[in-house]
């Protein structure tokens, strides 16, 4: 021990000052992308573009902007135009360049850390558009402010020209013109919808804010500009439902703090609340939605004691049922916890919300007494399904426990308790049930054959789902109950993959699947747990050697490499592979394709599952006719 001290000790120390590595600049940003934008996938891309149109939007908060263009050029560009002040040109006192260099190339640079410039900013929460700047291959800023038009040119972060006049003008305001850096990202295509939908966000958020969005690329263009903000979110998230009542709405200010909430009810079953601090969608909540909701239910239940209405009290579950809101707060100073920092910590916000929140519905319910009593039938009407729920939610952990303990052969469950390691695969069917208990790695993979099509939960409550036999296998299987009881500590499985087959019947199921999880495990979804399988269509065979191809674009790449001479097997099944096969290309860790399944945008999500789960046929066919020719085989 002596001995190994001392040969130690002798080598030379090469652990010296020198070797700190002082990263300057913007150097940070590229050599590590990830911590700034998150990913460099497609939604570290789409961060970019968002660094840009926060600065826009935040311009029209301030009261100095009311249009935003947002162009997708054929060359890959994209551009962000406001009409607002414009990005300062003048010496910065203390960095001694022009102020617009100084916000293009220093992290952290810019007038939002100055109440007196903003007095409330989305872009806050992001890394600024220095960012943008130092991803991409080449940014030009364009700024309109004193009669002039001044512009300056980037590559990768580093200034290419110097601030220069271009000509003059009447009009204030900035166009930001940048081209993602193909070195960094997977892919710099944008994508029109994903632009769309956050665009139509934000135009709801901010009333009278008119956003353009053109796409140069396929002529695509439009237009959008609410003049009474979230309400109309609020009618656009009910479009296709049966209302029970107009849209209840206020917007106040309290200690600088703006709260605006709109909410209605329908006649369906599932709960659609979104909530945002500053534009920024916070998706794990926070106090702004703690105090709707205390207030909600304070309200509610006020409102039936002073009118002998009924002897139930009511709980927030009940509440929930068919409701749609939005609670939109706009605050000075924001602070962001969670996980993923999207929860609202200011813990002042949930007094005023919940106080301006309390004032609008006594008000309403008192004032429109024929309303007040459609919302609370509904409420009382959930209350009871509650009831019901809870008494067959009883006996689904009761059978279900007893279906695990008598049918082993249902659940085939994993020899491993450390829940971080263990995956549950749900498989259709008991022939590729078979073939995946025989393929797996019996320590931590479990496989759940499930029979058939479970039932389509979009229009069903919530008793008639835990009644069907295949739901309520699932959720005891998976441990952590739903609803009201729902507790992520009993999860059992780190990983829930939906294994179907690569055909029409296949998909149905992994959407009915995921329907399922959305509206009743969305704490999963949330959570990065829920995957689809990839398994292969294809099995190519030259020689003695197998390739196993996931698309047909993969498949006629591959072909144009080795030559058309091979053996070809289509697969329609997970039961056609045998357990080596299907262990070799979907199962094993090392080899294997999984699709996380995220919900990047919960507005676009939530529209989309009412569509093509919902009661309502026409917009189910309107969808399925405007995407037919995204659609290059089908599997019947």
């Amino acid at each position: 021990m002596d001995q190994d001290n001392t040969q130690s000790a002798s080598k030379p120390d090469s652990y010296g000052a020198e070797k700190i590595t002082v990263l300057s600049g913007l150097e940070p940003v590229r050599k590590r992308p990830g911590m700034y934008i998150g990913s460099t996938d497609v939604r570290g891309l789409h961060h970019l573009a968002w660094e840009a149109i926060d600065n826009a939007i935040d311009e029209a908060l301030a009261g100095y902007a009311n249009k935003v263009e947002i162009t997708l050029h054929a060359d890959g560009t994209l551009s962000v135009s406001d009409n607002g002040r414009g990005i300062p040109v003048d010496m910065h006192p203390t960095e001694k360049k022009s102020a617009l260099t100084v916000v293009m190339t220093v992290l952290h640079a810019g007038g939002k850390f100055d109440k007196n410039s903003y007095k409330v900013s989305g872009g806050l929460h992001g890394v600024g558009i220095s960012v943008t700047n130092a991803l991409s291959e080449k940014l030009i800023a364009l700024v309109r402010r004193n009669g002039k038009v001044y512009k300056q040119e980037f590559s990768r972060g580093a200034p290419t020209t110097e601030v220069e006049v271009i000509g003059d003008t009447d009009k204030t305001g900035t166009t930001i013109t940048f081209k993602p850096d193909s070195t960094v990202f997977d892919t710099v295509i944008f994508n029109y919808d994903t632009l769309s939908t956050r665009l139509r966000e934000l135009a709801f958020l901010n009333k009278n804010i008119h956003i353009i969005l053109s796409d140069e690329r396929n002529e695509k263009k439009e237009e959008f500009l609410y003049q009474n903000g979230i309400k109309e979110f609020v009618e656009y998230l009910n479009k296709k439902k049966q209302i029970v009542c107009p849209v209840i709405y206020t917007m106040k200010e309290k200690n600088d703090v703006t709260v605006e909430v709109a909410m209605q009810y329908n006649t369906e079953y599932t709960e659609t609340v979104f909530s945002f601090a500053n534009n920024i969608n916070t998706h794990e909540g926070g106090s702004h939605l703690t105090g709707f909701k205390t207030a909600l239910t304070r309200s509610i239940n006020s409102y039936v004691e002073k009118h002998k209405v009924s002897e139930v009290k009511l709980t927030s579950e009940d509440l929930k049922e068919g409701l749609v809101a939005v609670i939109s707060t706009k605050i000075p100073n924001p602070q962001f916890e969670g996980q993923t920092k999207t929860k609202l910590g200011n813990s002042e916000v949930k007094g005023i919300a919940d106080s301006i929140t309390g004032e609008m519905l006594n008000t309403y319910l008192e004032e429109n007494p024929s309303q007040a009593k459609l919302i609370i039938g509904k409420c009382l009407e959930a209350a009871r399904a509650r009831e019901a729920a809870k008494k067959a939610r009883e006996l689904v952990r009761r059978k279900g426990a007893l279906d695990i303990a008598m049918l082993p052969g249902k659940l085939a469950d994993c020899a491993s308790r450390e829940m971080e390691k263990c995956e549950l695969f749900i498989v259709e069917g008991e022939s590729a049930g078979g073939s995946s208990r025989q393929a797996r790695e019996k320590e931590f993979q479990a496989i759940l054959p499930i029979r058939g099509k479970i039932i389509n939960v979009e229009k069903a409550r919530l008793i008639k789902v835990l009644q069907n036999q295949e739901v309520g296998t699932l959720i005891t299987a998976i441990g952590t109950s739903i609803g009201e009881e729902f507790n992520m500590d009993k999860l059992r499985y780190g990983k829930i993959v939906i294994m179907t087959d690569a055909d029409v019947d296949g998909s149905h199921i992994s959407c009915l699947l995921l329907t399922f999880f959305y509206r009743y495990l969305k704490q999963l979804v949330d959570g990065g747990r829920i995957y689809l399988a990839m398994p292969p269509l294809y099995k190519i065979t030259k020689g003695k050697k197998n390739y196993y191809v996931y698309s047909d674009a993969e498949k006629e790449k591959l072909l144009k490499e080795i030559g058309t001479e091979v053996g070809i097997q289509r697969y329609k099944g997970l039961g056609e592979m045998n357990p080596e096969q299907l262990w070799e290309t979907t199962l094993n860790p090392e080899h294997r394709m999984l699709k996380k399944i995220t919900v990047e945008d919960a507005v676009r999500a939530n529209e989309i599952f009412e569509t093509l789960m919902g009661d309502d046929v026409e917009p189910r066919k309107e969808f399925i006719m405007s995407h037919a020719q995204e659609v290059k085989e089908l599997d019947i």
